[in-house]
């Protein structure tokens, strides 16, 4: 067998690992510990839909719920700064925010709650979902944010971390930018 095919048939097997360590980060998370929303409470009072009306960074933003305006600080991550008075604007902060504000302004989103439903300013504490679409892990998985895991909000830290471990490993977003 020529080097050639040697390549082609290691670069093919390599492929099919690749695939399957994906799927295996991007779906073990399932079974393994109850969502959030079905944990404890009822769905009621750990679920709330809500209009953002302004995207403040890569993790926070501003909806409105009822007619309230309120901020909403996502769980279990962290994007680089670039509004936190007295900090200079981080490594792919400004990337972060832009891809938020893709993401959700002036969308209708979903708000699931996890243990503690506000933080110590008085934003919301929450996973934040445009349809199906799992907005705190795709911030993750792309490169724009690191895991913050903070309990008892930590329902989702596991699937966060392997995101994290494997944008790291990809290179993607700010791991290869910063």
């Amino acid at each position: 067998m020529g080097a050639l095919a040697r390549h082609s048939r290691a670069g093919g097997i390599g492929s099919l690992l690749l695939l399957a360590l994906l799927a295996l980060v991007l779906f073990s998370d399932r079974g393994s510990r109850p969502s959030v929303e079905q944990r404890g409470t009822s769905n009621e009072q750990r679920l709330q839909r809500a209009k953002v009306t302004r995207v403040i960074d890569g993790d926070t933003i501003e909806v409105s719920i009822a007619g309230r305006d309120d901020e909403v600080r996502y769980i279990g991550i962290d994007t680089p700064e670039t509004v936190k008075p007295g900090t200079p604007i981080q490594c792919f902060g400004p990337q972060a925010s832009a891809f938020n504000h893709r993401l959700v302004e002036g969308r209708a989103v979903r708000l699931v709650f996890d243990s503690e439903r506000r933080d110590v300013y008085g934003r919301l504490l929450a996973y934040v979902f445009v349809g199906h679409r799992f907005v705190n892990a795709r911030l993750v998985r792309l490169g724009y944010a690191r895991t913050l895991t903070i309990p008892p909000n930590d329902a989702h830290a596991g699937l966060f971390h392997r995101l994290a471990r494997a944008a790291g490993l990809a290179g993607g977003g700010l791991w290869g930018a910063c």
